[in-house]
């Protein structure tokens, strides 16, 4: 008998323990996946470091980059949205097999958080292969916006480059599965009449290619910079149309060449 007691008073503890922690399991089952921060736009900065970039106008590329992030125009700009910040990430990029992450997903808000990222960008080492596969880029670029702790009213990837897409799929395939998703892809052609370093001709109208190839999406435009010294010039004006989500007076707006 004593044995009986002894199960049955086991066998109430279990049922006991069954009834308080049910409620706790049902408690934690029900917590929803940690919550994205809201932004005002989610930007991936694509930048090309193809084989016909040397490595003076990799220099020049980046150093537009963290000159217009540490402009106090584009600061304020990414203040003066209604959240007051942005999401973005600085990626390099070149043939189909060479896409690099420089700098992860950051919040940008202040004016420290900005110096921070951009800081980051400057003194990230420099890597350039050859080839260019924009819809390499485009593809690459694309899932860095799944679960990656923003929340945008925006999706903007802004692409430069100096060359047409020559490996991967076609260019306008990439373009319209980003565009599908959401995704705005900003144009940046580097407008130069220098052949490549192979001995290729340049692009007859890298212009109107990344006009009519590339660029997608609400509100999609382009800049052009008439050569890697305005590229500094034409970033800055880029930057603040993303990120003040400012369009254009037309579908592209040639600011550089001022």
């Amino acid at each position: 008998m004593r044995a009986y007691r002894l199960l049955a008073q086991l066998l109430a503890g279990i049922r006991a323990c069954v009834l308080i922690l049910t409620p706790l399991c049902l408690s934690l089952s029900a917590v929803p996946a940690a919550a994205q921060t809201p932004v005002d736009l989610e930007l991936v900065l694509a930048v090309d470091v193809s084989g016909s970039v040397d490595p003076d106008e990799a220099k020049l590329q980046r150093n537009g980059y963290v000159q217009a992030l540490l402009n106090p125009k584009v600061q304020a700009a990414i203040r003066g949205g209604p959240f007051g910040r942005i999401g973005a990430t600085y990626v390099e990029w070149a043939g189909e097999g060479h896409q690099h992450t420089v700098v992860g997903w950051t919040e940008l808000s202040d004016r420290a958080s900005v110096e921070r990222f951009a800081g980051m960008v400057a003194e990230a080492p420099m890597m350039t292969e050859q080839w260019t596969s924009i819809s390499a880029a485009i593809d690459y670029s694309v899932p860095l916006f799944e679960n990656n702790g923003f929340e945008g009213t925006r999706r903007v990837i802004d692409l430069s480059g100096d060359g047409e897409n020559n490996r991967g799929r076609p260019v306008e395939e990439a373009r319209d599965a980003a565009v599908a998703r959401g995704i705005t892809i900003n144009g940046l052609p580097i407008l130069n009449d220098r052949p490549n370093p192979w001995g290729g001709a340049p692009p007859n109208d890298l212009e109107g290619y990344y006009r009519d190839h590339v660029i997608g999406g609400p509100g999609a435009f382009l800049v052009p910079a008439r050569d890697f010294d305005a590229f500094a010039d034409a970033i800055l004006s880029k930057l603040l149309l993303e990120v003040s989500g400012i369009q254009p007076a037309g579908r592209e707006r040639d600011l550089a060449s001022r």
